[in-house]
């Protein structure tokens, strides 16, 4: 079964990154047992990552050891190289975003996690996420980048759980529904 899997955190106000791309209130909730609030159950769900170039760069930025251990493939029109210490671990990919999951569907990775305000949006008017996994943390922004954007249409929802982290963060899962 080919799935695609939105897991993002965002602010009350509907923010995934702050103005000029600020992500420090993400740790804004003090996690003293480094809580990973579902990040490695997904992992262990998923067969591969698919990212735009700006979260791509932004997870580079950090300066970390790389955080994934599945094949990443970053949806970019103007990166030509990925860093050396990447390969093997990161592709870049380029097309519509139908070819792109051929590819990725025809290499036998089937689950993905779709990552990136821009990619998260593209892939959701193209009718191309089948569920959403969204933490809220709770702070207003006031502005950055939105994680939706206008819709052509309404997408309808179903609700399969909600959990509650740290006593204040929200995560809620739903799916998409199949309206036909």
């Amino acid at each position: 079964m080919k799935k695609n899997i939105v897991f993002i955190a965002k602010s009350l106000d509907g923010y995934i990154a702050g103005k000029d791309g600020n992500l420090d209130w993400l740790h804004a909730i003090p996690n003293p047992d480094n809580d990973d609030m579902g990040f490695n159950g997904l992992m262990s769900e998923i067969d591969a990552i698919v990212m735009g170039r700006t979260t791509f760069e932004t997870v580079v930025s950090f300066g970390v050891e790389w955080p994934y251990t599945k094949p990443v493939f970053v949806l970019s029109h103007t990166l030509n190289d990925i860093p050396e210490h990447l390969e093997n671990k990161v592709f870049l990919v380029r097309g519509s975003l139908k070819e792109v999951l051929r590819i990725i569907h025809e290499k036998g990775w089937h689950t993905l996690y779709i990552d990136g305000g821009q990619t998260i949006q593209n892939f959701l008017s193209e009718g191309l996420i089948d569920e959403f996994r969204i933490t809220t943390i709770p702070i207003l922004l006031g502005g950055g980048t939105l994680l939706f954007g206008e819709l052509d249409q309404s997408i309808m929802l179903e609700h399969i759980t909600s959990k509650v982290f740290l006593n204040q963060i929200v995560q809620d899962h739903y799916r998409v529904k199949d309206i036909n």
